[in-house]
Order: structure tokens, then C-alpha cells, then sequence
């Protein structure tokens, strides 16, 4: 299975916001600029981001964005749910297969992808920082 980049993004711009200290804020900008990616893709990502409650974005002079809850809150899983847009991992109707009632595929492939979750509602975003949270400043 592969992540939309949807989802990286998301990981990646809470990954940066994690390795921030607690009372600093950054800018759109800087995470595009650590990970040289568009700054389109980026903002849409925040904005949902900041929806979902996991970033806090403050307006005006001297505002910016920050982790909107500890890290060891938010589950991967949760995060990998609310960006993909299926996780389905085939689909069997457009075009229709002919063998959709009697093969076992799907099944096994749900299975599958049931058990990736299952693996990830064990861990956080804490468990991706390390003891010291480096990542971002040994870069």
C-alpha cells in the first residue's frame, strides 16, 4: 500500500511542528522550505490539519502554526483514516470483475489492510521523534 501524498504531507508537517518547542510557531512556509514541497499542498494539508484539531493556527501579526495536542495524542492510524480518501484496497466494480463473488482476493486484501491499521492504532506521533526529538534540527 502506498499513501496518498496527501498523507505524507500530513505526517510530514506534524513530524516538523512535533520537533518545534512547545511555545514556538512556525509558518506554512518553513515546513514548505524544510521539505521543499508546494506551498499549494502544504496550506490544503494545514488547513485540514487545523480542522481536525491535531494543528492550532493563529491569525495576524506574529501568529503561525503549532501542534494542536502532545504528540503521544495523536494515533497514526487516526491520522492515516481521516487523509486517505479509500482504503480499499481494490476495487472489483469499476470496471466490474467477473469473478467478484467467488474471489477470495478482496478478502485477503482487506485483511491486510485491516492489519496495517490495527499496527499503526499502536503507535503516535511521539514514537516517530526519538527520545530528544533531533529529526528536524540534525538535518
Amino acid at each position: 500500500m502506498q499513501l496518498t501524498k496527501q498523507t505524507d504531507f500530513a505526517f510530514r508537517t506534524l513530524i516538523y511542528l512535533a520537533e518545534l518547542p512547545e511555545d514556538k510557531l512556525s509558518h506554512v512556509k518553513d515546513v514548505c522550505d524544510f521539505y521543499d514541497i508546494s506551498p499549494n499542498h502544504i496550506s490544503k494539508v494545514v488547513v485540514k490539519l487545523v480542522k481536525l484539531g491535531y494543528v492550532e493556527a493563529h491569525r495576524g501579526k506574529g501568529g503561525g502554526i503549532k501542534l494542536g495536542m502532545a504528540p503521544e495524542n495523536i494515533s497514526l492510524a487516526q491520522v492515516v483514516e481521516e487523509f486517505e480518501t479509500t482504503l480499499n484496497p481494490v476495487n472489483c466494480m469499476t470496471p466490474r470483475c467477473r469473478i467478484v463473488k467467488q474471489c477470495r482476493l478482496k478478502g485477503l486484501l482487506n485483511d491486510a489492510m485491516k492489519a496495517f491499521l490495527d499496527t499503526l492504532k499502536d503507535y503516535s506521533l511521539a514514537d516517530l521523534l526519538g527520545p530528544q526529538k533531533k529529526l528536524i534540527a540534525s538535518t
